[in-house]
């Protein structure tokens, strides 16, 4: 069975990861900041993505109350507010300042979020579907995850 959960755990993993090694990184490190965040905004792009097109969608489809559905749109915001910052950061000079402090602001929200999904929106999931119901998603979310890196988004 492919669990969701561990496929998008090892994700933000992932990106914690890559966090760690551009803020490790000084003004200098000009070219290797460039590479770190193309891979992190791409990383946080496909994994936003598949939340947002099967797991999201499934997880309000059975929210059972209003405290359940509030998870689903708060997710949906930190994804929007990601959405807002990385331009901001991509437009940033690579070797400079205002590029480390808003990498850092961007880690920041992405942390906030990850936690919240760890500590909340996934132990809700285990809960409210069935073993079968989770394989599915994890199928699916591995699937257009292969996809879109294949597309190179």
């Amino acid at each position: 069975m492919l669990n969701p959960i561990e496929l998008l755990k090892d994700d933000h993993e992932k990106v914690k990861k890559l966090f760690e090694q551009i803020a490790d990184t000084s003004n200098q490190a000009e070219k290797t900041r460039e590479k770190l965040f193309l891979t992190i905004e791409r990383e946080l792009r496909v994994h936003t993505t598949i939340e947002e097109e099967i797991l999201y969608p499934a997880l309000r489809q059975a929210a059972k109350n209003d405290e359940q559905r509030r998870l689903y749109f708060e997710a949906v915001e930190e994804h929007k507010a990601v959405d807002l910052l990385l331009p901001s950061v991509r437009e940033a000079a690579f070797g400079t300042n205002e590029f480390a402090a808003k990498v850092k602001v961007l880690k920041e929200i992405v942390e906030h979020h990850v936690e919240e999904e760890e500590g909340e929106m996934f132990p809700l999931v285990k809960k409210l579907f069935s073993r079968e119901q989770l394989a599915e998603l994890g199928e699916r979310l591995d699937a257009r995850k292969k996809e879109l890196m294949a597309e190179g988004s």
